[in-house]
């Protein structure tokens, strides 16, 4: 498929998403019922027994693997273990280690009882502090593949994650104790997968439109990642920069045309060295913490910042990847990938690459 969505008419972009990058109903069930089945294990057997009182409280798919955004082929996910009783963000770091070796012993052990018809495969970490350990699904039925990311993660909001109404203001100690930690490890965007479920509610609620929008962004990322085999910026940088043109072009247009919308990611992509984006969704300026956001948004370019956690510039400070990604999007754009069906070239929105908003009055 490597060539194929380049000689795609962009008027039948909604068809080759549809198509292509949709997976299969029955995989996605499938996947469903054995991510249940590891969830549920590593639930029962992690920790059993251990004298010091911390236990698995839940086991939740995140990171660039939502089933709304996910792709038909190849895929990556990220299982965070979530735990309980720890007393701060710094307790996760220091024992990570031992969380992590926890973890894969009870994932090794549920591959040598091979109870999956998938092929089901554990990588051992070969470094002694990893941040995560990783295993693989492997479909053939359905020529379908996904990596997991394992993460252990402080259940920091054990306490709220069952209020039936989003408060941002519940939020604000639990925004203050991270700022504080951050700042004082110097470990900003460290701890982002600890508001896992708050990333999740920040996608679920968007359009099924905008859904598929990702996942042909994905896509071309991947198709990027192909040809190039060098380092490029976070797959979430841009499926995140989706969003956010998705917003402002809507708002602006009340248009829905997809090809409208990927032209003008790859048209901010290109403008990496002017990127200022950040939502106040679960985080404001009107808190104590007023003035580190302040500061947050005065850094170099580019900045996304994570919508769920304000010390984690999601864009990476990896320029020569930007660059990268940047002259195969300026490919694309001159390319005749873009001519609509009367030869003439699909306009994109007008998005500014910095939000257009003032959070300080």
């Amino acid at each position: 498929m490597s060539r194929e969505l380049f000689r795609i008419p962009v008027w039948r972009l909604d068809e080759f998403i549809k198509n292509h990058l949709i997976p299969d109903t029955a995989f996605l069930a499938d996947f469903r019922a054995d991510v249940d089945f590891i969830s549920a294990f590593l639930m029962d057997r992690c920790f059993q027994g251990a004298t010091h009182p911390v236990r698995v409280s839940r086991v939740v798919m995140g990171g660039s693997y939502d089933e709304h955004t996910a792709l038909k082929g190849r895929s990556e996910a990220n299982m965070v273990v979530f735990l309980n009783n720890l007393t701060s963000f710094e307790e996760q770091l220091k024992r990570r280690g031992e969380f992590i070796e926890e973890i894969q012993e009870h994932l090794c052990q549920l591959q040598q009882e091979e109870q999956f018809r998938e092929k089901f495969e554990v990588r051992r970490s070969e470094q002694p502090n990893a941040r995560s350990l990783s295993f693989k699904l492997s479909y053939p039925e359905f020529q379908q593949e996904v990596e997991f990311d394992v993460q252990p993660a402080h259940d920091v909001l054990y306490e709220l994650r069952n209020l039936q109404h989003f408060d941002p203001s519940n939020y604000s100690k639990i925004y203050a104790q991270l700022i504080h930690e951050c700042t004082t490890l110097e470990k900003e965007g460290e701890f982002s997968i600890c508001f896992t479920d708050l990333h999740q509610s920040f996608l679920t609620q968007r359009a099924p439109k905008l859904w598929n929008l990702i996942r042909l962004t994905k896509h071309w990322y991947q198709l990027c990642e192909e040809k190039l085999r060098q380092p490029l910026p976070p797959r979430y940088a841009l499926e995140l920069l989706t969003i956010y043109a998705w917003e402002c072009g809507v708002i602006s247009t009340m248009e829905l045309h997809t090809a409208q919308c990927f032209r003008t990611v790859l048209e901010l992509i290109t403008k990496y060295g002017y990127l200022r984006v950040y939502w106040t969704w679960c985080y404001d300026f009107k808190h104590e913490f007023r003035d580190y956001l302040y500061g947050q948004l005065q850094k170099h370019s580019p900045l996304i910042l994570d919508p769920a956690d304000p010390t984690r510039n999601v864009a990476g400070s990896d320029l020569l990847a930007w660059e990268l990604l940047a002259r195969e999007a300026q490919y694309w754009l001159k390319s005749t990938f873009f001519r609509a069906a009367d030869l003439s070239f699909v306009n994109a929105w007008q998005v500014s690459p910095e939000k257009q908003e003032c959070v300080f009055l």
